[in-house]
């Protein structure tokens, strides 16, 4: 006899949100050891740019060589442990050194001259170059991991749009990395980055939260995420032209996507910290950085094809749902901090696969 599950489960204790020691350990045992997607590749314009990004506790920088690849390396001196780049991006007139003592490395890390250097003939140039780390280019973006043996990136991200779509094909029909940056919108939120999880995850609130996503997709209001299902993108309403605030019409279809991609939204978690949102005409991709217990920086991109100009209304969209999240989670945040959420709180079964996401973040922390 099969046993019935019961419609409510429980989630994770409030202390999973709140407690700066549990924070730290899923600094090390998750954003350092997973891949993360920390910047659009795009960014980096010519040899020299370069950007800082935070990786778990770690400060990367990434910079474009002079050969076109982009490389990524702990942002420290070898020397004595000083920020080699202090700025959140910019152009390096010809090496990477370190303001300190002047060691100075070339783009592609290795040690190159430092005062003295040619009085310490023992010193291995090649040993003393920068710490290198693990890094890939998969939808336009720059993936990175710090593991000294990282996990396979065609496992746990690719396999997450394969599980998500059913298949990898799905999305390379939206041919992400040729499109791009439209808009970026960089949110603060007051808010542990797992609550930002789990209310992408679930649309039981989007009756309630998102009145103008609602109108476009109104099978949100029966309160299934499309991603609950495989394969499953959510019909557009029969009066919405295209994915805008007002249902107007948007930019012309991406000439790749299959006609039974047309006219839908198809939503993608990529643990720990992307979300990738595809609809006919534009692509939106959210990367998380979480900074505390309680706090997250949330940039999220919208990239169209190369000369679409008129996108305010598709921005304005999702925008909106931003807003009505992140404040949603920051409604939410407080309230793990209370005795009455001690013991944690419940999910309905339009949310019961949020708890697929609390056994992954726990046995990463066993």
């Amino acid at each position: 006899m099969t046993a019935v599950q019961p419609s409510l489960i429980t989630t994770l204790p409030g202390s999973a949100y709140t407690d700066a020691t549990l924070f730290s350990l899923e600094q090390e045992r998750i954003f350092e050891q997973t891949w993360t997607c920390v910047a659009l590749a795009a960014d980096l314009t010519g040899p020299g740019a370069f950007r800082t990004v935070t990786v778990g506790r770690e400060s990367v920088v990434l910079v474009r060589g002079r050969d076109g690849a982009v490389r990524g390396f702990l942002n420290v001196c070898r020397h004595r442990g000083a920020a080699l780049c202090t700025e959140e991006s910019g152009q390096l007139r010809r090496n990477l050194q370190c303001p300190y003592h002047a060691w100075t490395y070339s783009l592609s890390g290795e040690l190159i001259a430092a005062p003295n250097l040619t009085t310490m003939p023992d010193v291995d140039r090649a040993e003393y170059g920068l710490h290198v780390v693990h890094l890939r280019e998969w939808l336009g973006y720059v993936w990175v991991c710090l593991a000294a043996d990282p996990p396979s990136f065609d496992d746990d991200v690719i396999g997450e749009v394969v599980t998500r779509l059913g298949d990898v094909d799905s999305i390379d029909r939206y041919d992400v990395g040729a499109l791009v940056l439209g808009r970026r919108i960089r949110y603060d939120v007051a808010s542990n980055w797992k609550l930002i999880v789990e209310n992408f995850m679930e649309c039981y609130h989007c009756a309630t939260i998102h009145p103008e996503l609602t109108e476009v997709l109104p099978e949100f209001a029966d309160g299934f995420a499309a991603q609950y299902f495989v394969g499953h993108g959510a019909a557009f309403a029969p009066d919405a032209q295209g994915f805008t605030v007002d249902g107007r019409a948007g930019a012309d279809r991406l000439p790749g996507i299959a006609e039974d991609q047309d006219r839908r939204y198809y939503a993608i978690t990529i643990k720990p910290q992307v979300f990738v949102n595809l609809v006919p005409d534009h692509v939106i991709v959210h990367r998380m950085t979480p900074l505390a217990a309680d706090r997250t920086v949330v940039e999220c991109d919208w990239l169209f094809a190369p000369g679409v100009t008129e996108i305010d209304a598709s921005v304005e969209l999702f925008h909106r749902v931003n807003q009505q999240d992140f404040a949603a989670c920051e409604r939410t945040q407080p309230g793990m901090g209370s005795r009455a959420y001690r013991n944690g709180g419940v999910l309905v079964p339009s949310e019961h696969h949020i708890g697929e996401f609390h056994r992954w973040v726990s046995d990463r922390l066993a």
